[in-house]
């Protein structure tokens, strides 16, 4: 996510103390970003609810998730490179508008393809919304009230994903799954109004020097990535799958020599030689995609196996998010002296153990007894890691890189997020019955577990020490 300003907007730099300008323009933005955040989870707890009311396959389940992950987290580069060559105002509207569209077309879906579509149209919206508007955060403030809002931002991040289950739980319960989709219409078209008002159009310098044959050949093949976990667990490696496979892997291949061909790339080849940066990122995507698919997983164990309204699973749930809060502020003060690599070191093991854990839960689980300890030791271990890999992340990046860095890593924690899903579900098998949800709930878990001990190996490559001044980035932790 593009942190440099374009000049046009050097009139909106005051000097610390010189000019206040309002919060309003902060409270708009975080109300669209809180919601492209919050649709990350809050579809979770309806899943059960949308299944059952479009006859939703277990592959539609997982997708009704990934498709708007991917296209949110396969596009966010895309989103930072066009908002930093037209006018940021123009940008975050436009992502803005279609995010709502999209949300609407969702709330109206009658069927599980055009939730599935109209949830891809969610996600490229968020990708032209999330920075362009951090964008607007950067040009907009300065000083001491640039920092306080940085640190919001951050806050709203990871707040997301308790929030999401209980307001998912909460809506569907007290209204329909429906409604799960429908309340972003009305807080959409609000900030848009206030935005176009408050927010000054800035200049465009043209989208001159935009990879976009390198956007499409990353989010198709991502896609085709995704679809191939999935057909491989579903129908075994019949043709029509390993030719996705094959796809797959000449598109990424493509994606990565179109990198080194292009005059203005999406990610400059210097920014993968960062160490810190790549394996950061490695590791936070398998984090992601362990904590998105296990919240994903849950959240129908509990209604299905166990029983839970959707109101009582999103409060189930909320004990795992406020582990993960609760930790990670605990381990910002650790960082300084434990370091990075350590943190994340230990928080993969206490994951691991976790997952065993998780395993057990079995067809006569009780909450209290067989799932609670297991989300909170989970908590706990995911918490630390997500500071951790922030920082450690950062620790070679240089300043005017800052920007894209941060916005490689919230790709990797999004692409990480829909392959975690895709490939939890297929380790799973059937979610449409109680017996395939109790069978593949334990196996899914063991899948978890092992994929945090294999993550050992990209963590070792995360610098020991954080670099001084690496602390100030925010972390993005859905």
């Amino acid at each position: 996510m593009s942190t440099s300003p374009a000049p046009a907007a050097a009139g909106h730099h005051p000097e610390p103390g010189e000019v206040r300008r309002p919060w309003t323009v902060l409270a708009l933005l975080l109300a669209a970003q809180f919601m492209v955040v919050l649709d990350v989870s809050v579809v979770n707890v309806a899943l059960p609810s949308i299944g059952a009311d479009l006859h939703l396959s277990s592959s539609s389940y997982q997708w009704t998730v990934s498709a708007y992950v991917l296209m949110s987290g396969g596009l966010l580069l895309l989103g930072g490179r066009i908002a930093d060559l037209l006018d940021r105002r123009t940008v975050f509207v436009t992502g803005l508008a279609v995010f709502t569209l999209g949300s609407l077309a969702s709330g109206l879906a009658g069927s599980a393809t055009a939730l599935v579509l109209s949830r891809a149209g969610q996600g490229m919206g968020a990708a032209l919304l999330t920075p362009a508007a951090l964008s607007i955060v950067l040009t907009t403030y300065a000083g001491r009230q640039r920092a306080a809002a940085l640190a919001v931002w951050g806050t709203v991040g990871s707040m997301g994903i308790a929030a999401g289950v209980l307001f998912g739980g909460l809506l569907t319960s007290a209204l329909d799954w429906r409604a799960v989709f429908f309340i972003n219409f009305p807080i959409g078209l609000n900030v848009l109004v206030g935005v176009l008002r408050l927010v000054p159009r800035g200049e465009s310098r043209g989208l001159r020097g935009l990879d976009l044959p390198g956007a499409v050949a990353l989010v198709v093949g991502l896609l085709a990535l995704v679809r191939t976990i999935e057909a491989a667990g579903r129908d075994g490696w019949t043709t029509t799958t390993v030719l996705t496979g094959a796809a797959a892997a000449v598109l990424l291949t493509g994606f990565a020599l179109l990198e080194h061909r292009t005059r203005d790339p999406l990610v400059p080849p210097r920014i993968w030689r960062v160490r810190s940066l790549v394996s950061a990122s490695t590791v936070m995507a398998g984090v992601t995609g362990a904590v998105v698919g296990a919240i994903f997983l849950s959240s129908i164990y509990l209604q299905q196996v166990l029983g839970a309204s959707p109101v009582v699973a999103g409060l189930q749930l909320l004990p795992l998010a406020a582990a993960i809060s609760l930790s990670a502020a605990v381990a910002s003060h650790l960082l300084p002296h434990a370091g990075p690599r350590l943190l994340i070191a230990v928080g993969l093991v206490v994951c691991a153990g976790a997952a065993l854990l998780l395993s057990t839960a079995g067809a006569d689980a009780t909450y209290v007894a067989d799932v609670l300890p297991g989300f909170l030791l989970l908590g706990a271990g995911v918490g630390p890691m997500f500071v951790a890999i922030s920082v450690g992340a950062m620790a070679d990046v240089p300043d005017h890189a800052a920007g894209l860095a941060s916005g490689l890593m919230m790709t990797g924690h999004e692409v990480g997020a829909a392959l975690g899903v895709a490939l939890l579900t297929t380790v799973a098998g059937d979610l449409t019955t109680r017996a395939g949800l109790v069978a593949g709930y334990g196996d899914a878990f063991v899948a978890v577990a092992a994929l945090c001990l294999a993550l050992l190996v990209p963590t070792s490559l995360v610098p020991r020490t954080a670099a001084a001044g690496a602390g100030g980035h925010g972390h993005h932790g859905h």
